[in-house]
């Protein structure tokens, strides 16, 4: 496990040939976080991180960053890029829901809907799988109405109408379009290997169903950072933009990711399950984070912590430096990210006499 500054150039740019897979190993995950309780630490999560500066080299690097993981549902953005690369005439709201893992709001269900009758289909069309909102005030309220489980209610509803889409503009097939041999699937794969600047190292099934590929928290932060700086009028400029002026469509009223991109100018940021966040900045600086035990009460602050380390104002992140510990409905401490990420503050040269 490595830890500090590090200058390592990019490998591959997004006009040259993708990098060899990241290896599949045991990750060689490193202390992220630490759960303080009056002063003695109670718990450790572990995890990796990887920061990038503008011109693509790692800036900071903690734990390994280099194996192969799942991104979950922070490889979203890159999906979205795909298929508007492959005709999805979608921009605005419905675009940034074609990147979500949305609360399950109403404007979630309704933009979902909108974008099936755009493409001439039902909700019966869809192939994720059923599920309750996402957002807990949501979901008691459905539980509450006594309303079932939901393809609309679920998170990935936007991304699989607007794969259905996709598929229908180019007169692919329907029922199989998660099949990751379908022509859908193969161009997004394609994407994701050419904006992470690697090969794909396994493919698998996420929990909505469709297909998802496995690459490494550098490779992701290389694509968040090229989805973020992309020419205007691109369809990863396209992209970026509707995720940062509908950063609730993306996610929700309530969630941490869009309170982030609010908070810093200009940022693109997409969480995924199991701990994963990714974040771009316009000029090209980028992080990944993975947590190794899936913890989000871990994500946020190390995820500010990365941020700041790529150069984000602290002022700008006090709102994510991590959930209270109660102790008798009192706090007495905190989740806080290790003394590793704190980011270096350049002191002044000496005044000479």
């Amino acid at each position: 496990m490595t830890h500090g500054p590090a200058h390592d150039h990019q490998a591959a740019t997004s006009t040259g040939s993708p990098e060899a897979a990241p290896l599949v190993r045991e990750p060689r995950h490193a202390p992220v976080a630490h759960l303080v309780r009056a002063g003695i630490v109670e718990g450790v999560h572990y995890g990796s991180v990887v920061v990038l500066d503008p011109d693509g080299r790692v800036r900071f690097r903690l734990g390994d960053p280099e194996a192969a993981f799942y991104p979950r549902s922070a490889l979203k953005p890159v999906q979205a890029v795909a298929m508007v690369r492959a005709g999805l005439p979608l921009d605005g709201e419905l675009l940034s829901l074609a990147a979500a893992s949305h609360s399950g709001e109403e404007r979630h269900l309704a933009g979902t809907r909108r974008v099936l009758e755009l493409a001439g289909l039902t909700e019966d069309h869809l192939g994720n799988v059923p599920d309750l909102p996402f957002d807990p005030v949501v979901r008691d309220a459905w539980v509450r109405e006594g309303r079932p489980p939901s393809r609309l209610a679920q998170n990935c509803s936007g991304k699989h109408a607007a794969m259905l889409y996709t598929a229908r503009l180019n007169g692919w097939s329907l029922e199989d379009y998660l099949d990751p041999a379908h022509p859908l699937q193969r161009a997004i794969a394609e994407t994701v290997e050419e904006l992470t600047g690697q090969r794909v190292a396994r493919v698998t099934a996420d929990g909505c169903g469709a297909p998802l590929f496995a690459v490494s928290p550098h490779g992701l932060a290389r694509a968040a950072a090229r989805i973020a700086t992309a020419a205007p009028g691109t369809p990863e400029a396209r992209v970026a933009d509707a995720m940062r002026a509908h950063a609730e469509m993306a996610s929700g009223s309530r969630r941490d990711v869009a309170a982030l991109m609010r908070a810093v100018p200009g940022l693109l940021a997409k969480d995924g399950f199991e701990g994963v966040q990714i974040a771009a900045l316009p000029d090209g600086r980028a992080i990944a984070v993975k947590i190794a035990d899936g913890a989000d009460r871990a994500r946020v602050p190390v995820a500010a912590a990365a941020l700041a380390h790529a150069g984000v104002d602290p002022a700008l992140l006090g709102g994510f430096a991590g959930e209270q510990v109660l102790g008798g409905g009192r706090p007495v401490g905190s989740v806080r990210p290790v003394r590793a990420l704190a980011p270096v503050v350049p002191q002044p040269s000496p005044t000479q006499p």
